[in-house]
């Protein structure tokens, strides 16, 4: 046999790499490979060239074969097939693929059986001692794991009784019976004992007996290892008998079945910071200057009384603002004020001590009791009889002798009707009554004026979108003449036509109108619209001069653009200005000067009537009356009410006659026309007619109608003259003529 050349030129190299390429994809179909299909095949080709190489060595060794069997092992082709493979192909497929030309010979077969013993030997061997390799690095690993572990047990043992020892809070250990184990030095000082005598302790013998209810229970639970843990703050007693409040946190340790083992408890002294909490908790739920308790206070209790409220228990409440504080801080000083202050919450506080109620301030000059009683309504009535009283003696304050007094809402029901809120609402309402009732007094809630004064503030709200909507209309009541009964003018009455309540009368609206002082706006409206509606009246009956009369209210009166609006008005509607009257409560022009003075004689300057409404319910001041440029003085109902026809008080009846009579009597003295209003009955304006009141309305001269309705009453009184002689009605001036001439003929004859 011939040796191989040196670079292994006798190996055929085609044969090699098939050989190689069979035995990587066997090699990776028996199990896992951790290398890729080409790097295997690379590492096997490598092993069959020495492989062959060595069968062709002129002095033959097999350990190159077992060289390679170790190699497989070191390249991690330990699959058991791979080796049954590659001995076998070994014998089989080696000659035939890479050296072809030695198939036959007997030494070859000799060398390969060789070959095949070394390579299985070379494998199991690297088997082998990977084994062992690995079993040591196991066992040297678990021997520094234990050593790992145990030092570190000792570790955690010598930390823990470091921390146990040193540590600045109380710690205790417990059975789940009860009984003390150990506790550390802090936790012995805390209390006040030793650490023997703890040791001799159970823990239900340190708990506080004041402690908050379910603290026994908490505790129960957790030795009963249906909690894990438990953290809050309590009290205990120390040896000596004093408290000492504590953060406790107690912790369950388990046996390794789940079964409780002990317990261990951490301990801190926290009787400083409990009693800064109580100090700022004070001074939270006080008042700074009166030491009563505060609104938040007394909104906190108010809420666990309605929370814990028996369905059928009570709540009340009483509502107190003083009168007239503001002036008293105003004049005297914000310093007085405060001290008037301290001594009013002191006799209030006095007052219902030993009562069991709740004084609180509000805030400002506003307090608040909070009545515990079951008395109802007349338990809240004492008690603010009670706080009147007391706020109404003098009041001496250094040397200023104060005397104040104040007002009360009360507001007692159920607790199950009502709310916080709506209590509170109803007590501040109920306290705007019996302000407005004259102060110095009480007054107690009513659901049903509580209900009207709502609606009265929903109107309130809806009064601009109302106007803004066109929902008001105006109404007219006939003013007629008493000398012939005719109709010469008609006064303007606006109605609400609201979408759900339908038709409202002023006496509804008219009020908060000039409380929002939206009256300027509405009366603006229904200056205009009586123009238009009056411009109208006249250009279908010219010859009847019907006179529109408009109230003014004192704000339009006041406005400085009151002459600009009703000029305005004229001029877009076309009205002649002695057509329109403005009429004026008797209070509004009474002590009238300066801007409005002006602006009333620059309307009479236009050409415009002026009429004072209500007269003789004012100041009745007619010498005033000569500087105003005033031609009609509308005398007001209750005197002609009292002008009856039953004559069921005849002395009654006969002043009031007398009254009106002079009051007409020093009008036309004057020079002023007089209307009479609330006709009611035919004796009525018959009594008027033979005083020689000029004009009167009322219902017996027709109600307020829609603007068609004069229309048509003016169409029925113009025709049939019309049509009986072709001259129309008497104009007004004529008129006024007409009652001159007799005026004067009927002082002739009396």
């Amino acid at each position: 046999m011939r040796a191989p050349d040196p670079d292994g030129g006798d190996v055929s190299r085609p044969g090699a790499a098939a050989y190689a390429a069979e035995w990587a994809r066997a090699v990776r179909r028996i199990g896992f490979v951790p290398l890729s299909a080409a790097e295997t095949e690379r590492l096997l080709l490598a092993h069959t060239v020495r492989l062959g190489r060595a069968l062709l060595a002129p002095a033959f060794s097999a350990q190159p074969a077992e060289d390679v069997g170790r190699a497989l092992v070191e390249a991690h082709l330990t699959e058991p097939g791979v080796l049954d493979w590659s001995v076998q192909a070994l014998g089989d497929r080696l000659l035939p693929w890479v050296l072809p030309t030695l198939v036959e010979a007997p030494e070859v077969r000799e060398r390969i059986a060789a070959m095949q013993g070394a390579f299985a030997a070379g494998f199991s061997r690297a088997l082998r001692d990977r084994v062992f390799s690995q079993q040591e690095r196991i066992a040297r690993s678990a021997w520094q794991a234990r050593d790992a572990v145990e030092q570190a047990l000792r570790d955690s043992e010598a930390r823990f009784r470091a921390v146990f020892t040193g540590a600045a809070i109380g710690i205790g250990i417990a059975g789940v019976d009860g009984r003390i184990i150990e506790v550390n030095q802090s936790f012995a000082d805390m209390l006040g004992y030793t650490m023997a005598e703890l040791r001799e302790i159970n823990v239900a013998g340190l708990f506080h007996p004041d402690d908050a209810a379910g603290m026994w229970e908490l505790y129960q639970e957790l030795i009963e290892g249906k909690r894990d843990s438990v953290r809050v703050e309590k009290r205990y007693y120390r040896k000596d008998g004093s408290v000492v409040w504590t953060d406790l946190a107690v912790s369950l340790i388990r046996h390794d079945d789940g079964r409780p083992r002990f317990t261990v408890a951490m301990i801190e002294d926290i009787t400083e910071r409990y009693q800064l909490q109580q100090r700022l908790r004070f001074q939270a739920l006080h008042d700074p200057l009166t030491g009563l308790p505060n609104r938040t206070l007394f909104f906190e209790t108010l809420g666990q009384v309605f929370d814990t409220a028996e369905p059928e228990q009570r709540v009340g409440l009483c509502f107190i603002d003083l009168d007239g504080f503001k002036a008293i801080n105003d004049s005297l000083g914000h310093d007085l004020g405060d001290r008037l202050l301290k001594v009013i919450a002191r006799r209030l506080a006095d007052c219902v001590s030993g009562r069991g109620h709740l004084v609180a301030r509000m805030g400002g000059d506003e307090f608040v009791i909070l009545v515990d009683s079951d008395g109802g309504i007349d338990d809240a009535v004492e008690v603010a009889e009670l706080a009147l009283a007391a706020v109404s003696a003098p009041v001496h304050v250094g040397d200023q002798q104060l005397a104040v007094s104040a007002s009360i809402g009360i507001v007692e029901c159920p607790a199950a009707e009502t709310s916080v809120s709506d209590l509170m609402k109803a007590a501040d309402t109920t306290l705007y009554w019996a302000k407005a009732e004259g102060r110095g007094r009480w007054a107690v809630y009513d659901p049903e004026r509580s209900a009207a004064d709502i609606a009265r503030s929903a109107l309130a709200a809806n009064l601009p979108a109302a106007l803004d909507r066109g929902e008001f209309v105006l109404h007219y009541q006939p003013i007629v003449s008493l000398l012939d009964g005719s109709m010469v003018a008609v006064e303007a009455l606006v109605r609400w036509q609201h979408p759900e309540l339908g038709l409202i009368g002023p006496d509804r609206f008219i009020g908060l109108a000039e409380e929002t002082g939206l009256i300027v706006r509405l009366g603006a409206w229904v200056l205009r619209q009586a123009c238009r509606d009056a411009e109208s009246w006249r250009r279908a009956y010219p010859d009847a001069r019907l006179v529109v009369s408009v109230n003014l209210a004192a704000r339009q009166a006041d406005d400085p653009a009151i002459v600009e609006t009703v000029a305005e008005a004229l001029q877009r509607t076309g009205l002649p200005a002695e057509l329109l009257q403005l009429e004026l409560t008797e209070s509004a022009v009474m002590g009238t000067a300066g801007e409005p003075l002006r602006a009333l004689h620059q309307l009479a300057d236009l050409g415009i009537r002026l009429a004072i409404d209500d007269f003789g319910t004012g100041y009745s001041n007619l010498a005033y009356l000569r500087r105003l440029p005033i031609q009609c003085l509308k005398l007001a109902g209750p005197f002609v009410e009292g002008i009856r026809a039953d004559g069921a008080d005849a002395v009654a009846d006969h002043r009031d006659e007398r009254i009106v009579d002079a009051l007409v009597r020093l009008a036309h003295a004057l020079e002023l026309w007089v209307t009479a209003e609330a006709v009611e009955t035919e004796v009525q304006a018959e009594r008027l007619r033979s005083l020689r009141c000029d004009t009167g309305q009322g219902r017996w001269f027709g109600p307020p109608m829609p603007a068609a309705d004069i229309r048509t009453r003016l169409a029925a009184a113009a025709a049939p003259r019309r049509d009986a002689s072709g001259v129309a009605p008497a104009h007004l001036p004529e008129q006024r003529a007409g009652r001159a001439q007799a005026r004067a003929a009927g002082e002739e004859t009396r």
